[in-house]
């Protein structure tokens, strides 16, 4: 084999990869620092990766590197300046593998310990007892490092590297234990208890202690697992370490963990998710899932810490009662104890306690006490015995000093006291003893457990502490005091688990388990509450908790909302603040807002301290603002506890969460005023459709911040869409409002769906005897199926999207099924009578059904719900069905005069392939036109069913066709509703939509991108007609894409040429109507938009590659007087140094408007294009189709025409004439007189023209002749321009007027809502009846063909301008259908100077880029009427960034061009063009991957950003392809910034913002760009034109994502060649650059 050489080209391309390597390396530097070859921040990179040794002041380098540490100071303190090398740490001698196998779910990462030496390790209750069900090597999610050791914990499915130990070494001393690792994130959650200002973490060098204290720092309970957050997609992990003693947890900026623990063991757990959700799920499995309260539990609940009295706390109750406030529970703190002695009561203030709970309950009122753990030494009042401490001294109950014998003393509430050891089974019986002793003595409802840290007021204990290694330990990490006995015991007290310095943290939970052995023990079968302040992993099985002694200020208000995540986190959902504050006074705003937010804890108290004024909400005042707006809220509380407590029963049995973080998901969405003095809040509204509870009203916002007005008695609270939220009608206490009827707030979502469960039982027992409660709804209340209860209730609606359901009436132990029927029946009609003037008697001879609505735009004449086809046959295989289909003649015909229905019809549907299906409905028994435009379709079906994403199903009667994507249930498409519709000029077929988004079907000038489904129809018929609203245009393109609420996308085209319209309803639905031919579908499935474009062109064929050339600046202009006029422009924009790149002759070019043919003021104007072609520059003529046949001299392109049978003539058994129309030529030997009005410069100027019938083969061959002709002989050309192939005529139908055949083939009894459709559908075009021929031969109708005019025109031209020119050019085209793409570009059209048609421009683009052809741009600053200044300049910003970049204008105006204005304007333009033509490379790729993969160029954000729902409805802002958002505007813009890095194209910037709406200025030489990062873009040095600028070396932007890397591709070849690789793409010159 020889030697392979390379082709200049690919040596040349060798030379620029080089090149670009370079430019590469620049760029990364100018984007990470915005200076040449300095990078500022490279220290940093090594800042995140240094791991402390401790968190004490830095230690002196000598003391460092006696540690064997390196040392290395910084300008930043709280970074260490000394840590370790990278070689410390142990090594791997040896490794088993006992067990192999982990739960999926559940990976006990490591339990590092020492194998000589018995260490203490956390006797944990449930965790102890957990059988574990091993199902996943763990070799699947663990890598062992054996030198130094380390551990990497990745997932194991995409490999994801979560918990790395590598970074650092361990440490492992007998009271030091430190271990760090890398996080794939800095989104961590959790570790507690502290105050966390944000529920997401700091990770700047943030140190946390954890240990159970007394106090403010670190707080009362103990809690080392966090939660973190992977990336974007959601996924997260959990970890969790089981130990107990006094540590610190640091977060850094790498992002990484470091754990330093002063004893037990390293003992870890990691719970793999995937979502938030799923990790506390796994958490809670693991430690335990929480406890059910009782009902009664939910209730409001008061509380005071010396109330003083029993007299007092009885006012409180009384006052509150009689404001009628909701109100289920009374506590007693301490001053209810004699001498705050536990198991005792004052005898004197207190003397009626023993009756107190039953005064409560008669009003369905519950008490609630409080217990401390310190039990006092001292005699009780009178010197009595204290026979509490009596029995606990013979128990030996009590926690002792070092000795083990001697029982710690120190001092708490009561004064000196002993501390029980609940870890020891003597204390748990005397505790439950005791406790059952008291209960018989004060009947009560549940207990408090408070203090149990354990406090106490000494320092250690009433002697002191030893100087001992655990008193005194050798590190003491960060805690409150930094003295491990500061506020508790001794560490060197003895318990029955171990020392107290092991066992410490694990006081609360110890006691919370001896408690729950007391409560059952007192309550039995009765399920009770247990509320405690000291917690560990695992409390919340057993117990509630409150976020302990807040103060009454607002920056507590706030604070309280991340505590109660975290404990949603914990396992413990029972979870509330004092509300109102526990220290201070509370002012009656704070106390207000407090109140407000309060009533949507799940515990919900108002509690505060002793000294402070009472704040309860009546102490404010019976009238006060504060007691009204309490009432309201606890009202909604009341009215919303079903759901809280079926939140409550989730969490019981699945671990789901109640309060939850927004980025978990819920139904009920709160935002409240916390802070003084303000009555607007900035909130973020998350990407649902959400509801105000209060009126019900839709919020008009998603994804975004709103600011929103809470004035004093206001509260922002919103139900998700999507939900059923179970209700009951509200009382003041639990106990009655559980016996008033229950109801339903059903909230529907964007597909008009919603669900929920209602969980209901006695509230009370432990054994629980329940049912559920499955509710499903769709939209509105029309009950079927099981509903015997419907009769006594009542429903009341909403905005039509969400209602309230009273009156259920449930039994307990019974199931129940309720469910609603699909929409508003009145959305449900499908109009049998589209046509104006419908009545009633015209409708019933139809026999539709009469009936008036209030709702605009239903219809009122409607089709019966079994209207249509019945299946009378099917046979299915495993490569599609085939069905027959009959009329159901029940009904009768519609009856339009001159079209019959068809009563038999065939049904075909075939899986082409996994995407892609097709079903086509037809006359069988006879002969009907069928669209010829080939399209492509594999050749061998998809068989195999696994790999279709979609199923098909039939419906029988009515027959209806039911496409479902498998992936999510979703039916895309279901014809099964009435009014199918087969006659022989009118078929029509509606569909139910998947949901109200939908995009395509054209060309018509539409407001949005986004469809309005309110009852509007659009027409489709190819039209001489300029964008207007509801005007039909040039083209046909009869396909949609639609997006499904799951974010998926699919594309639906209908294979008819025919005219037709479709109209949209909110059902959500679709109908079409078209006026012969066959039903021919073709659906593809996507899933993604970009996927559905790809496979739709995949379809139709792939859209041409442009010359290189023919993407840089153009211009034009109908008026052009002589070639000097064109002259002088080319000359002033080059002397202006404006990028532009080819000029434009329109129709002033011809000799009286004729093709081929060259005027005589023009006669220079062929030297003039061969010098500017010389100088790089290209040239495009129009050519029309109309030949104008009325020559006094010989005209060849007229004569060889008829000659060769070209033109379009009437059928043979009427006439062999050609039909002839008018268009722009003009008769010979005339003056045109312009002042005469249109129509009569028609009659007497215009000659008749001839219209050359495109599908035959001889009129291709003919066409080709006349271009090559021309270009030979009288003028060079580049590319061509084709115009008027609609086809457009002056006159109608033909010269005259009088069409010639079927009348109704021009009037047909239904006429779509076309432009001036009462002159039929001859208006402006050619007759209906004329005849065309196929290349097969075979004849047509042009009512049947006349929106492939243009199609048909556009091959020919492009096969001649390759053949002619030997390159590859361009060819532009005004009237298109589906594959035109294949063959040329396409303008906008005959558009306004005006600022909505700029706009508007862009929704055209997004159209056509759904179409298959985007080479598109609109015609720059508007073709009819005069330019405004500011208008055109913004508008030649915007058309810069056009794929198809001209500017163009009609004749009568002022030239528009960049240099008719001022230098300021130019200079504008020079400078937004020369950033087009820098980004020429990039766009030239993405025309390549259009052209090889389907790929869009001008993309609508949604293609990108699907999963953001406000992108759906952006139709003002366009990317070119993935990585340049273009947002233009008028000196502020209100932008979208999508959830992605961007940088600002013109300062290299990262903007900061993502997912929401940014204010961007844009001044008057300024146009938004934004690159987005993780993105390469090639660019070039621009020039003059393309020619020049190809000549300059090439570069990459390399835009970092947040993980610091970038990618991209580039396609690069000689911009016009048209070699067998250019159109094969075997050999392609395409580098992809990674970074």
């Amino acid at each position: 084999m020889g030697k392979r050489r390379f082709s200049g080209l690919e040596v040349a391309l060798m030379v620029l990869f080089t090149l670009m390597s370079v430019a590469a390396l620049t760029f990364i530097v100018l984007f990470v620092t915005g200076e040449p070859g300095v990078i500022k921040d490279a220290p940093m990179t090594m800042l995140m990766w240094m791991i402390m040794i401790t968190s004490t002041i830095p230690l002196q380098q000598l003391k460092c590197e006696q540690r064997g540490c390196c040392w290395g100071p910084l300008d930043e303190r709280n970074v260490p300046w000394c840590f370790f090398p990278t070689n410390h740490g142990y090594t791997v001698e040896s490794v088993e593998q006992p067990n192999p196998y982990v739960p999926v779910w559940l990976f006990p990462f490591s339990q590092i310990y020492d194998a000589h030496r018995q260490r203490f390790e956390v006797p944990h209750e449930h965790i102890s007892s957990l059988n574990s069900d091993p199902s996943s090597p763990i070799s699947n999610t663990l890598e062992i490092t054996q030198k130094p050791f380390g551990l990497t914990v990745h997932r194991g499915g995409n490999k994801k590297v979560l918990f790395d130990t590598t970074m650092a070494p361990l440490v492992f001393e007998d009271q030091y234990l430190q271990l760090s690792a890398k996080l794939p994130s800095h989104n961590i959650y959790g570790l507690g208890e502290h105050v966390h200002r944000h529920y997401r973490h700091d990770t700047n060098w943030r140190t946390w202690p954890i240990f159970t204290r007394d106090g403010t720092h670190n707080l009362y309970g103990h809690y080392p697992f966090f939660l973190c957050l992977e990336d974007e997609s959601g996924k997260s992990f959990g970890v969790f370490l089981m130990n107990s003693n006094a540590m610190e947890v640091t977060l850094q900026p790498a992002p990484a963990v470091t754990y330093r623990t002063i004893g037990g063991v390293l003992d870890f757990y990691i719970l793999f998710g995937d979502t938030p959700e799923q990790v506390v799920q796994e958490f809670l499995e693991l430690i335990g899932r929480p406890v059910i309260p009782p009902y009664w539990s939910l209730g409001f609940q008061l509380s005071r810490w010396d109330y003083g009295s029993l007299s007092e706390v009885k006012k409180t109750v009384e006052r509150n009662r009689a404001v009628g406030l909701p109100y289920d529970i009374q506590y007693t703190d301490i001053d209810y104890m004699e001498d705050k002695k536990d198991f005792t009561y004052d005898k004197v203030k207190f003397s009626e306690l023993p009756q107190f709970a039953d005064y409560l309950h008669e009003k369905g009122q519950r008490y609630i006490l409080i217990l401390d753990p310190a039990i006092a030494t001292s005699k009780r009042v009178g010197n009595n015995t204290y026979d509490s401490y009596d029995r606990g001294n013979e128990k030996n109950a009590w926690v002792t000093e070092a000795d083990g014998k001697t029982p710690l003393l120190g001092e708490v509430w009561p004064g000196e006291t002993v501390f029980p050891d609940y870890t020891s089974q003597n204390c748990i019986d005397w505790w439950v003893d005791e406790y059952e002793r008291f209960s018989r003595e004060i009947k009560h409802d549940a207990l408090w457990i408070d203090m149990n840290e354990v406090a106490n007021f000494k320092k250690g204990s009433t002697k002191g502490c030893a100087d001992n290694n655990l008193n005194y330990p050798p590190y003491t990490p960060k805690i409150l005091d930094e003295v491990m006995y500061s506020k508790t015991l001794c560490m060197d007290a003895k318990q029955a688990w171990g020392n107290h310095y092991d066992v410490h943290s694990l006081y609360g939970y110890s006691m919370v388990l001896a408690t729950e052995k007391a409560l059952q023990r007192v309550f039995g079968g009765n399920r009770t509450l247990m509320l405690t302040r000291s917690s560990f992993p695992g409390v919340g099985k057993y117990s509630g908790h409150w976020l302990g002694d807040n103060a009454a200020n607002w920056n507590d208000i706030k604070w309280a909302i991340p505590g109660m995540l975290e404990f949603g986190l914990f396992g413990i959902p029972y979870i509330g603040a004092d509300i109102c504050g526990f220290f201070d006074n509370s002012s009656e705003e704070l106390c207000r807002r407090w109140m407000q937010v309060g009533a949507f804890y799940p515990f919900s108290r108002n509690h505060n301290a002793q000294g402070y004024k009472p704040q309860d909400p009546a102490a404010y005042g019976a009238d006060s603002t504060l007691v009204e707006s309490s009432k309201h809220y606890l009202r909604i509380r009341y009215t919303l506890l079903p759901y809280l407590y079926t939140l409550f029963y989730k969490a019981h049995t699945t671990g789901e969460t109640v309060v939850r973080p927004v980025m978990n998901d819920k139904h009920l969405n709160l935002c409240s005023c916390s802070l003084q003095g303000v009555d607007r809040v900035r909130a973020y509204v998350p990407d649902a459709v959400w509801y105000d509870y209060e009126t019900m009203l839709r919020l008009g916002n998603r994804k975004t911040y709103v600011d929103m007005f809470l004035p004093a008695d206001k509260l922002g609270l919103h139900i998700r869409g999507g939900a059923v939220l179970p209700t009951q009608r509200p009382d003041v206490t639990t106990t009655y409002s559980r016996r008033n009827p229950m109801g339903l707030i059903v909230a529907l979502d964007d597909n008009n769906q919603a669900a929920g469960e209602l969980f209901w039982d006695d509230g009370d027992s432990r054994g629980i005897v329940a049912f559920l409660i499955l509710c499903l709804f769709m939209c509105m209340c029309k009950c079927v199926g099981e509903c015997e209860t419907r009769s006594s209730a009542s429903c009341h609606y909403h905005s039509l999207q969400a209602f309230f359901y009273d009156g259920l009436s449930l039994t307990l132990g019974e199931t129940y099924l309720v469910q609603w029927e699909l929409v508003k029946e009145e959305y449900q009609r499908f109009d049998c009578y589209p046509e104006e003037h419908a009545d009633e008697a015209k409708c019933k001879a139809r026999g539709c059904i009469w009936e008036p609505s209030n709702i605009e735009r239903v219809p009122w004449c409607f089709y019966p719900k079994d209207y249509g086809y019945t299946v009378t046959g099917k046979q299915e295989t495993n490569s599609g069905m085939r069905i027959d289909i009959t009329r159901n003649k029940k009904h009768r015909s519609i009856g339009r005069p001159g079209s019959p229905d068809i009563d038999t019809l065939r049904v075909e549907v075939r899986y082409h392939s996994g995407d892609m299906l097709q079903f086509k409905i037809w006359d069988p028994a006879t002969y009907r036109y069928e669209v010829p435009v080939p399209l492509t379709v594999p050749a061998v079906p998809e068989t195999d069913e696994n790999k279709r994403l979609y199923k098909v199903l039939i419906e029988n009667n009515p027959f209806g066709i039911k496409v479902i994507r498998k992936s999510t249930g979703t039916k895309i498409w279901d014809s099964s509703v009435p009014g199918f519709t087969f006659s022989d000029m009118f078929i029509q077929v509606s569909t139910l939509l998947s949901s109200e988004f939908v995009y395509g079907f054209g060309e018509t000038e539409h407001p949005t991108y986004k469809h309005n489904l309110n009852y509007h129809t659009w027409g489709m018929f190819s039209k001489d007609q300029p964008p207007g609203y509801k005007m039909n245009c040039y083209g046909v393109h009869p396909f949609y894409m639609g997006l499904e609420t799951t974010t998926d996308a699919h594309g639906v085209l209908l294979l008819n040429s025919n005219a037709m319209d479709v109209t949209f309803q909110p059902t959500p639905a679709l109908t079409y109507r078209t006026l012969g031919g066959i039903l021919d579908f073709y659906m593809v499935l996507g899933p993604t938009p970009e996927m559905v474009v790809q496979e739709y062109t995949a379809l139709i064929g792939r859209p041409v590659l442009p010359a290189y050339w023919s993407l840089g600046f153009q211009l034009c202009r109908y008026g052009y007087a002589n070639d000097t006029e064109i002259e002088d422009l080319y000359r002033d924009m080059k002397a202006a140094g404006i990028p532009y790149d080819v000029q434009y002759a329109d129709i002033d070019y011809m000799e009286r408007q004729l093709d081929f043919v060259l005027d005589s003021q023009f006669k220079n104007l062929p030297a003039l294009v061969d010098r500017m072609r010389g100088e790089g520059m290209r040239f495009i003529f129009i050519l029309d189709p109309a030949i104008s046949g009325n020559e006094t001299v010989y005209y060849p392109a007229f004569e060889r025409g008829k000659a060769a049978d070209v033109f379009i003539k009437w059928p043979e058994n009427i006439s062999n004439e050609i039909v002839w129309g008018k268009v722009w030529p003009d008769f010979p030997n005339i003056t045109v007189d312009e002042s005469l009005d249109w129509d009569t410069q028609v009659e007497l100027y215009r000659s008749y023209t001839a219209f050359p019938d495109f599908f035959r083969n001889t009129t291709a061959m003919w066409w080709h002749r006349e271009i090559q002709d021309f270009y030979t002989d009288t003028m060079k050309f580049d590319g061509l321009w084709i115009d008027m192939n609609e086809p457009a005529s002056f006159v109608h139908g033909t010269v005259g007027g009088k069409c010639l055949g079927n009348p109704l083939l021009e009037n047909p009894p239904y006429m779509p809502p076309l432009e001036s459709k009462h002159l039929g559908l001859n208006h402006k075009t050619l007759c209906m009846n004329s005849e065309q021929i196929l290349s097969d031969g075979k004849k047509v109708r042009h009512y049947d063909v006349h929106n492939l005019y243009g199609w048909s025109h556009t091959k020919p031209t492009y096969d001649a301008l390759l053949n002619v020119t030997g390159k590859r050019g361009i060819v532009v085209t005004r009237s298109t259908y589906p594959s035109s793409g294949k063959w040329a570009g396409h303008w906008l059209g005959d558009n306004n100077a005006s600022w909505d048609q700029l706009y508007k421009s862009i929704i055209g683009m997004m159209e056509f880029s759904l179409f298959g052809i985007p080479y598109t741009g609109a015609d720059i600053c508007g073709f009819f009427n005069k330019a405004e200044y500011e208008m055109c300049l913004r508008w030649m910003q915007l058309g810069a960034f056009y794929p198809y970049s001209r500017n163009h204008n009609g004749k009568g105006n002022p030239r528009q061009d960049p240099v008719a204005w001022n230098a300021a304007f130019a200079e504008a333009s020079r400078d937004v063009l020369n950033i087009r033509y820098t980004l020429l490379p990039y766009l030239y790729t993405l025309m390549f991957e259009a052209h090889t993969k389907g790929s869009t160029v001008v993309r609508p954000l949604l293609h990108e950003f699907v999963n953001d729902k406000t992108t759906w409805d952006i139709y003002r802002q366009f990317l070119w392809g993935p990585a340049l958002l273009i947002t233009p505007g008028v000196r502020t813009v209100n932008g979208y910034v999508p959830n992605a890095r961007w940088y600002d194209f013109h300062t290299a910037r990262d903007v900061g913002v993502r997912g929401q709406m940014v204010n961007m200025p844009t001044p008057i030489d300024h146009i938004n760009l934004h690159i987005r990062g993780g993105y390469v873009i090639p660019w070039q040095k621009p020039e003059n034109n393309t020619y020049y600028s190809r000549m300059n070396p090439l570069g990459l932007i390399v835009a970092l994502s947040d993980s610091g890397t970038a990618q991209g591709s580039f396609f690069w070849d000689d911009g016009e060649g048209i070699s067998k690789c250019t159109h094969t793409h075997t050999r392609t010159n395409i580098l992809t650059v990674c970074l």
